[in-house]
């Protein structure tokens, strides 16, 4: 093995800094609009000492920002040897790390803006052990070259190639090994994707965190006052408002869904899948096959009119798309009879087309009984404050009873072998599929009023990320829900 030492690329140190410097954006920025933007340079004004605290903080702040990703920068190297990736970091507090090539299951490649003007890469490094959504060791910004290299040392280890000469170690790997693409997102799959998907509810929540930062000086109560005696005068004019929020709101989804999964493509590479997408930040995941404990099929009520649905693979450990856990879209869109067929391919011992069980008649009331209780409130409420359009809430209860029957003929399940599935829904609806010795616990609820219908909700949980992911049948009969738990214990 090579002992030669190896450094970040300088720019490492920028890109520490601003990582820093991105998570005291926000609370700067309430900081000045809270104060109504009254600071002054003025030696003889009122807020002159409150712009040089403010600044000078932040100013300070920044300074000590850049010395640390400098420091960084300096003190980070890494090396091969006996078979291992060493890191050494650390000024005053010296750190060490020792990871076997044969403990890494993958690594994961992220191209940022700085990475991709200087031909650069981030690499993560994660393990069997990797915990809490963070990887293992992470690589800031390296050469594209370097990368190969760890990734060359990494196979040759595990192959126990020991006797390949000292040249081939360091040899740059110009030309990257054609591997079998198995999906490939067209232009007009991303738009159909960026425009049935999601996302508008998470912009809209954006939208909400961040106008609640501006309590203190938005006064709410009396925009609220206007906007009641706005809607008693001008019911279309806000129905046109809210639309207009909407559209908004929708056509950012877009955008950020058009960015984020920008020429995806999956590839399978000896045992692994190997996932790359994005346009400004572009991303190679790497996920071991032996790491997959569940998958999910999700079909969102317009997806499954049009046959079109997103696969998603639950995996143990490491860092996810989310930064939290391993959730991992394996196919953002697909249709049903393409997805199927590439799922057999990878998964040939699973049954992927199985034959649920049903939930039985009398257990529809269930499903949306409980939903009584909070819409008599709210039909009240807006009945009283918005008459007479406030009697259209009136509408939700046969739209929550028709909700109610289309989940109820949803939920089921299915044992084959040590296979389990399970179907259910909210709105869009669910397949999880998972092997009995990938499932953490299997449990079982029963209230009052389903032990006297004899049904029985149940609940199976995968290990996925820090939490693990949990899928669940409400009011199966008895007789199944005790199936299952005898077919688990066994």
């Amino acid at each position: 093995m090579s002992k030669e030492i190896n450094r970040l690329h300088p720019i490492s140190a920028v890109i520490t800094s601003v990582k820093a410097l991105k998570s005291m954006i926000l609370p700067i920025a309430i900081i000045i609009i809270t104060n109504g933007f009254n600071f002054s340079l003025n030696f003889r004004s009122d807020h002159f000492f409150d712009t040089i605290l403010l600044f000078g903080v932040w100013g300070g702040a920044a300074l000590l920002a850049l010395i640390g990703g400098i420091i960084k920068w300096r003190t980070f190297v890494y090396w091969f040897e006996d078979g291992e990736l060493r890191v050494k970091y650390g000024l005053f507090v010296k750190k060490k790390r020792y990871i076997p090539f044969e403990r890494i299951q993958s690594l994961n490649y992220n191209e940022g803006i700085f990475h991709r003007i200087f031909g650069l890469v981030k690499v993560q490094v994660e393990t069997a052990g990797s915990k809490g959504g963070k990887p293992e060791v992470e690589l800031t910004a390296i050469h594209k070259s370097a990368a190969d290299v760890i990734e060359l040392e990494m196979r040759r280890a595990k192959s126990e190639e020991v006797q390949q000469q000292a040249h081939e170690q360091s040899q740059v790997i110009e030309e990257s090994v054609p591997t079998p693409m198995i999906y490939h997102m067209s232009m007009r799959d991303l738009l159909m994707l960026a425009t049935t998907s999601g996302g508008i509810g998470v912009v809209l929540s954006g939208i909400a965190a961040i106008a609640s930062q501006f309590s203190d000086i938005i006064p709410y109560e009396e925009v609220f006052h206007e906007l009641a005696v706005f809607v008693k005068i001008g019911a279309f004019l806000v129905a046109l408002t809210v639309m207009l929020i909407l559209i908004v709101a929708w056509v950012v989804s877009v955008v950020i869904t058009l960015i984020n999964y920008y020429d995806y493509t999956v590839r399978i590479e000896e045992d692994k899948l190997i996932i790359t997408k994005g346009l400004l930040e572009k991303k190679r995941i790497t996920l071991p096959l032996n790491r997959i404990q569940a998958i999910r099929i999700v079909e969102n009520p317009l997806r499954q009119l049009t046959g079109f649905s997103t696969v998603v693979v639950e995996s143990a450990g490491g860092n996810g798309e989310d930064g939290n856990d391993k959730k991992i879209t394996l196919f953002p869109l697909i249709k049903k009879q393409d997805c199927m067929q590439t799922l057999e391919q990878l998964f040939p011992e699973m049954n992927w087309n199985p034959t649920f069980i049903r939930s039985p008649k009398r257990a529809r009331p269930f499903f949306y009984r409980i939903d009584f209780i909070w819409l008599v409130p709210i039909i009240g409420a807006c009945g009283y404050f918005f008459y007479p359009f406030g009697l259209l809430s009136l509408l939700l209860i046969p739209l929550t009873i028709l909700l109610g029957v289309w989940q109820h003929k949803t939920a089921g399940y299915q044992i084959e072998g040590k296979q389990l599935a399970m179907q259910y829904r909210v709105f869009s609806r669910i397949t999880l599929i998972m092997e009995k010795k990938r499932i953490q616990s299997i449990g079982s609820t029963q209230s009052y009023f389903q032990k006297r219908k004899n049904v029985m909700s149940m609940k199976a949980t995968v290990m996925s990320g820090a939490t693990g992911t949990t899928g669940s049948v409400s009011s199966l009969d008895q007789q199944d829900a005790e199936a299952i738990l005898t077919w688990y214990e066994h």
